[in-house]
């Protein structure tokens, strides 16, 4: 059974913020990391989180005013993409500092985080971290990249539901061609298998690929199926 099996459904039904705390625990059982915290930040600074760090760190991390200094969140707010922690900029003191200090209260020596961006102005991270060596991490990270990234965006559209006065971005609709392409990418087929089912050049499918991912507001292929699949519009 995948992972994520039976979490997205756990997430459609969250009525509260509260249960997505009690959804992060169980993604870190599964997982078998050692913490998973989700972190918006929205245009006017307000912010929320969940996860599953001690307590005493983030008391921690607010008191030291780590915010400004974090590379995971300097890094993620100028990418798009995921990126694994070893990738960002650790090489000024203070980052140093800050990592020294993470790893001290029990964050791991390794992390890889999601950035995601909502309407008016809305920023979040969906992060994970363990402790273990590069090569268990790079391992576990290209297993999973795929079913985080769209966990990720199931945190994210259900927490901006549950937040009052604020509801993702209205989708249009996508057409029914749109909707097959994107449903055979969800379930892994490539390109070229894309088009070769649906019996059009991989130029077509490239077409509807790109108008799929403007009508949701996606970066990529990848944020379009992930925001396709949590708003309905296919189903696997």
């Amino acid at each position: 059974m995948p992972v994520t099996g039976g979490i997205l459904e756990r997430l459609e039904q969250a009525e509260r913020l509260e249960d997505l705390q009690a959804a992060s625990e169980d993604l870190r059982n599964r997982y078998q990391v050692d913490h998973l915290v989700y972190h918006w930040v929205s245009a006017n600074g307000e912010q929320y989180g969940c996860g599953t760090y001690d307590p005493v760190w983030v008391q921690r991390y607010i008191d030291k005013g780590y915010l400004r200094v974090d590379p995971v969140i300097v890094g993620c707010y100028q990418r798009f993409h995921p990126v694994d922690w070893k990738r960002l900029d650790w090489s000024s003191k203070a980052a140093r500092a800050f990592r020294k200090d993470a790893i001290a209260h029990g964050v791991g020596n390794q992390g890889y985080s999601i950035p995601i961006r909502g309407p008016n102005g809305q920023f979040a991270l969906f992060s994970i971290s363990h402790n273990c060596d590069d090569d268990c991490w790079t391992e576990f990270t290209e297993t999973n990249r795929r079913d985080l990234i769209l966990v990720a965006h199931y945190f994210n559209q259900k927490a901006l539901e549950l937040e009052p006065g604020r509801t993702p971005e209205a989708a249009q609709p996508l057409s029914p061609r749109e909707v097959e392409a994107m449903t055979l990418l969800a379930v892994g087929y490539s390109r070229a298998q894309v088009a070769e089912t649906l019996n059009i050049s991989e130029h077509t499918l490239r077409v509807y690929i790109e108008s799929a991912r403007f009508k949701l507001g996606a970066m990529n292929t990848t944020h379009a199926v992930a925001r396709a699949l949590s708003r309905g519009l296919i189903v696997i």
